[in-house]
């Protein structure tokens, strides 16, 4: 099979030759560590084409057993940051033994430890919106949709994309999720607070979100059919919802199902809908079918995701991610014994691609990483 049509069978629950292959993400500091442990140069065969979806970890498609390209990403509506049109130029402010304090692309002031970017939660001490006045003068017209820059090379990128589609490519659009938008722009306590205190703010930053997003969408379409819209929520914690549910219901919902609306009007392809959250997310799995979720990941173990009892309870949610980081850290006996587990019942269920549950980090060794893929794709069909 082709790597599109593996990855649409999968999402219909239909048979493939073998589960999906790719990576959620690795870490930048465990890609230094695995050259220091003699990783090879990997192989140039899929070097990077933009606007790729894996174009980060194409070129290692033959060391990992990473399949072929087979879907493309429209990336311009921000991931965990919103796209702010101009951009914010990070800026260091501070700097002094064992940390830093920056001000980052979206307008936060971030403390972090020196020269390090994972591994820890860094300490947000300033986030752009605090107030209306906040929103109105410096922050809305960041998100403008008719700002002549937003634009500048649309018509480029998207007649690469329309050409890939007509190859058979899967074509996504990314998207920042409505919560971790939110989140961004007036922090995880925040939001919380102005929920209660200022809803009406929440509002209008949410109809800015929605506006935004309907209208380079609605200009995608003009060109391309979508198969998938793709939101970064980070919605959980380990606990569960880092809100509450009528939260959820109130600012969040109503404006995912406007856009899933006026999407799917617009063509008459399938459109899968799929939710990214950290966290444990078994209660957010509820709200989200209520507007027509179909994929969620990465399924968080440490988190208390559990992920064969969620594929038993959610029978015809397409699941990715759920291979635990902390087993692949610990070696061969942990790993044979962990995908023992969950991966043959997983290819019997269908509707499931594996991946790690968050970025591969860089206390995972190379051999160990080395030795979960090749047993892996000894397991996958």
């Amino acid at each position: 099979m082709r790597a599109s049509e593996r990855l649409r069978s999968t999402y219909e629950f239909m048979p493939v030759d073998h589960l999906v292959r790719r990576e959620f993400y690795i870490w930048p500091e465990t890609f230094e560590r695995w050259r220091r442990e003699g990783m090879p140069q990997p192989s140039q065969k899929y070097a990077r084409q933009e606007p790729l979806a894996t174009a980060d970890l194409t070129e290692f498609a033959e060391l990992f057993g990473y399949d072929e390209p087979g879907q493309v990403d429209i990336e311009m509506l921000g991931w965990c940051e919103p796209e702010f049109v101009p951009a914010i130029e990070p800026q260091t402010l501070e700097s002094a033994d064992g940390y830093e304090i920056v001000r980052d692309n979206a307008g936060r002031t971030v403390k972090y430890f020196k020269g390090r970017r994972h591994g820890f939660m860094p300490q947000y001490l300033k986030h752009a919106v605090a107030d209306d006045k906040d929103w109105e003068e410096i922050v809305a017209p960041l998100l403008s949709a008719d700002t002549t820059p937003r634009w500048h090379g649309f018509e480029d990128k998207i007649a690469d994309v329309k050409k890939l589609a007509e190859q058979g490519m899967f074509v996504t659009q990314k998207c920042i999720g409505a919560y971790m938008y939110l989140r961004s722009l007036v922090g995880p306590e925040g939001i919380c607070y102005m929920f209660v205190d200022n809803p009406s703010l929440v509002h209008k930053m949410m109809k800015q979100w929605f506006v935004l997003a309907d209208t380079v969408i609605s200009r995608v379409q003009k060109h391309v059919e979508l198969d998938e819209l793709f939101l970064a929520e980070d919605i959980c914690y380990n606990h569960g919802l880092l809100i509450s549910p009528d939260m959820v219901r109130e600012f969040v919902l109503p404006y995912y199902r406007e856009l899933l609306a006026n999407m799917r009007s617009r063509q008459k392809k399938r459109l899968y809908f799929q939710i990214d959250t950290d966290g444990n997310c078994a209660e957010a799995i509820d709200l989200y079918l209520e507007v027509g979720v179909d994929i969620m990941s990465p399924f968080e173990v440490a988190a208390g995701n559990n992920l064969l009892e969620t594929a038993q309870r959610h029978p015809r949610l397409v699941m990715t991610g759920g291979i635990d980081k902390r087993v692949l850290a610990v070696g061969p006996p942990a790993i044979d014994a962990y995908l023992e587990q969950i991966i043959h019942f997983m290819v019997k269920r269908g509707g499931y691609i594996p991946t790690c549950d968050h970025g591969v980090p860089d206390n995972v060794s190379f051999e160990n990483y080395l030795y979960y893929r090749k047993k892996i794709m000894d397991m996958d069909h």
